[in-house]
């Protein structure tokens, strides 16, 4: 006889976030974001979708002195400007149920997609806070 034993997938399945706690998820994010990463960023867009929170950030693009539009086949302020308003997807947190208790995929621009991600705890869940923290690398100057 063959037994099947139920695995936990922390990438996968999750609960669809609650529209009451969006708010409240939405700004611990951008305050934890503010506090410790203020001025690595132009801004933090949290958004929601189904079991997903979705944060990406908008940094200021770094434009050499020498920009040769020619070769870019824009102008430098063309240039700053659409970058500007590209998003860095940072990471994508799925819900299961607790505020507190969230797993992550860090975005990959290697693969172009999502990857599931330990947290900097060493664990598969975390805060939304933890998630800020881990997937900041790409905020670094």
């Amino acid at each position: 006889m063959n037994k099947k034993t139920w695995v936990f997938d922390p990438q996968s399945g999750g609960v669809k976030i609650p529209q009451r706690i969006q708010p409240d998820i939405r700004q611990r994010i951008l305050d934890h974001a503010e506090k410790h990463y203020s001025g690595k960023f132009n801004r933090i867009d949290v958004r929601f979708r189904g079991q997903f929170c979705y944060i990406d950030a908008y940094i200021e693009p770094f434009v050499a002195p020498d920009f040769d539009p020619q070769v870019f086949g824009e102008t430098a302020d063309a240039y700053r400007e659409r970058l500007s308003n590209t998003p860095t997807h940072l990471c994508r947190l799925r819900y299961f149920g607790d505020e507190e208790r969230w797993t992550m995929a860090f975005y990959t621009y290697s693969h172009d997609a999502y990857e599931p991600s330990v947290f900097n705890n060493g664990t598969w869940h975390g805060t939304p806070e933890e998630a800020f923290d881990t997937a900041s690398v790409y905020l670094q100057n």
